[in-house]
């Protein structure tokens, strides 16, 4: 798929009117910041071809990647109990999980409110390796 039909695939899709529907709860994921489909494809964990296929949750619902997001807007830390609790992984792996996942929560923040073009929302870095990806 070529990078203009990239674009314009994901500029279309992104004017839907009627949201998603979180696979856990079954409520809508009204705004950007609230899912969980978005925050991986910023940080680069989930390809750009895959978007429009794969289910959506909000953040809280996939408590494993939300007790990542370390900031006073996202509200109340989410905490995981058992074998995927961040107090129990690699605290050099924990930070790293952190401030990714932090800044792809923020990243979510600021193109909440743009015109800004889907293929743009990654974080830097994750841009850059889907154009090495894609070839351009």
């Amino acid at each position: 798929m070529s990078s203009d039909s990239v674009a314009s695939y994901f500029s279309a899709m992104a004017k839907c009117d009627e949201g998603y529907l979180c696979e856990v709860c079954g409520l809508d994921v009204a705004e950007i910041v609230e899912s969980d489909l978005y925050l991986r494809y910023v940080i680069g964990e989930l390809d750009p071809e895959v978007l429009h296929t794969s289910p959506e949750r909000h953040i809280r619902c996939n408590p494993t990647i939300a007790q990542f997001i370390v900031d006073p807007e996202f509200g109340a830390p989410v905490v995981v109990e058992g074998a995927f609790d961040k107090r129990l992984l690699d605290p050099a792996y924990v930070r790293e999980r952190e401030t990714l996942v932090t800044r792809g929560w923020r990243r979510l923040r600021e193109v909440l409110n743009t015109e800004a073009a889907i293929i743009n929302y990654p974080l830097p870095e994750v841009r850059e390796a889907i154009q090495r990806k894609a070839g351009y």
